[in-house]
């Protein structure tokens, strides 16, 4: 009796018929032959995993970014772009600007065998000159920190499209099948323009960030619920196993579901991370000399923990280190937030070159726009500066940058970019370029169009390029 039930047991795949199978299977066969031109060439392309990338269109040195995110909008005739000719107009109106003229508070000088001026706000970053590109000919298109924020990130100002760290993930596939491709580390709330600054917009689900609150002081507390209270991995495996399983059968007698490919993606994911990712994240396993360099901050904290994790392969790292809004009282705020980052960075340039990971990883640092050279409209006596999105720098460092390089420059004030100028679009096609990309060719169809990170748009900045 036990053998005719079992040989008589329905499986899943006799049940799972859609109603065009059925009706295909009751005489209209032929019109099943047109099914596959109906699946849309996104549905078929989202079960790609992140590790599946493509090739490389030219070789290139580095592998690895880590975007460095100073949102609130740093000002750059406070840090990078020195501007003595300011003191000569203070407290008067500026030809062809909107207010009076305010000079720095800080003193720039120059550092390194490059000789490239810093300000003191950043003491010990300065000691990295000749590691880095220093662009001070930024521009933007809106002076808004949630659009110019998704900007800087998605390369897109109406819809959502892919972020910056899901293409580079796309060109370049996973290096640790164990850990995310694609991670965003934050200390506390979401940012401004939230997820869409790390999702994958119309790109599989799978290139999307896994985004980190680093506030915890301990791995579990980062990435939480990692560990499976209730099942052994023995029995998680069997069970993804036979999800894996059903999501197949329905694969093949239904249609490829993007969003549930998407979810069986992370489900498997977060199984192999359990003792990978934590290792990772527990930063208690450095050495003390180590942590003393970075400090016991909560940037300090993050920047560490990206070290560790492109040390494992992790593709695209963000770190937000925000704070940098400062329409009021700069002179006491400026300082304060670039504290936050200035020891942190440092660290993290140090010790990516003791690692031998400096030469393969893109270090970026900088904001979504600049500020103003004359004082915020809103005038007091600890004044600030308004928004800016005609002028703002921007630093990068490591593998196939020209180091110890400023490129382009601001009119005698500060206020526009002037000379070489560099849009978002530009900076975006030379980062996918030091990453060995075409960004004209990295490219993935949707709706029947091909799109790329800098839309219609973009040139390589060569002048930063080794």
């Amino acid at each position: 009796m036990s053998d005719f039930l079992c040989s008589n047991r329905m499986r899943p795949e006799e049940v799972l018929y859609s109603r065009r199978e059925f009706l295909a299977r009751c005489g209209m066969g032929f019109g099943a032959l047109g099914l596959t031109s109906l699946l849309s060439e996104e549905s078929l392309a989202a079960a790609t995993p992140a590790s599946a990338g493509k090739q490389t269109h030219f070789p290139a040195r580095v592998k690895q970014v880590i975007h460095i995110f100073a949102q609130g909008a740093p000002s750059h005739v406070d840090t990078w772009d020195p501007k003595p000719v300011l003191a000569q107009y203070e407290e008067q109106m500026l030809p062809g600007l909107n207010g009076v003229a305010m000079p720095s508070p800080f003193k720039f000088t120059k550092r390194g065998k490059s000789g490239i001026e810093v300000s003191e706000v950043f003491s010990a970053l300065g000691g990295h000159v000749d590691e880095m590109a220093v662009i001070r000919s930024m521009h933007t298109d809106i002076p808004a920190h949630d659009v110019a924020t998704v900007f800087m990130n998605t390369g897109s100002l109406r819809a959502q499209k892919p972020s910056l760290g899901a293409w580079v993930l796309y060109g370049l596939g996973s290096a640790n099948n164990n850990m995310p491709g694609y991670i965003s580390l934050r200390a506390g709330g979401t940012p401004t323009g939230g997820a869409i600054n790390w999702g994958a917009g119309f790109l599989p689900g799978s290139f999307q960030a896994t985004s980190i609150n680093t506030r915890a002081a301990s791995a579990e507390g980062m990435i939480q619920d990692i560990r499976n209270p209730y099942f052994s991995q023995n029995e998680q495996r069997r069970q993804l196993d036979l999800v894996q399983k059903l999501n197949t059968v329905h694969s093949r007698n239904l249609q490829k579901d993007p969003q549930l490919e998407a979810r069986i993606e992370a489900f498997e994911m977060a199984y192999r991370m359990q003792i990978e990712a934590t290792d990772a994240f527990d930063i208690s396993k450095e050495p003390q000399n180590v942590r003393d360099l970075y400090g016991n901050s909560a940037q300090g904290r993050q920047l560490l923990v990206a070290r560790r994790l492109v040390e494992r392969g992790v593709r695209f790292v963000q770190v937000w280190a925000g704070g940098w809004d400062h329409h009021a009282d700069i002179e006491d705020r400026l300082p304060a937030t670039a504290r936050e980052i200035d020891q942190p960075a440092a660290a993290l340039l140090t010790d990516l070159k003791q690692h031998g990971l400096l030469d393969r990883t893109l270090v970026i640092w900088g904001g979504e726009f600049g500020r103003t050279v004359t004082k915020d409209r809103n005038g007091n006596d600890n004044p600030g500066r308004d928004h800016n999105n005609r002028a703002f720098s921007i630093w990068l460092a490591g593998g196939n940058v020209k180091a110890g390089t400023v490129y382009g420059a601001t009119d005698e004030f500060g206020a526009r970019a002037v000379e070489n100028k560099v849009h978002v679009h530009d900076l975006h096609a030379t980062i996918l370029h030091l990453l060995g990309f075409d960004h004209t060719k990295l490219t993935y169809r949707y709706n029947g169009r091909d799109f790329r990170l800098t839309d219609n748009f973009g040139k390589v900045v060569t002048g930063i390029v080794a």
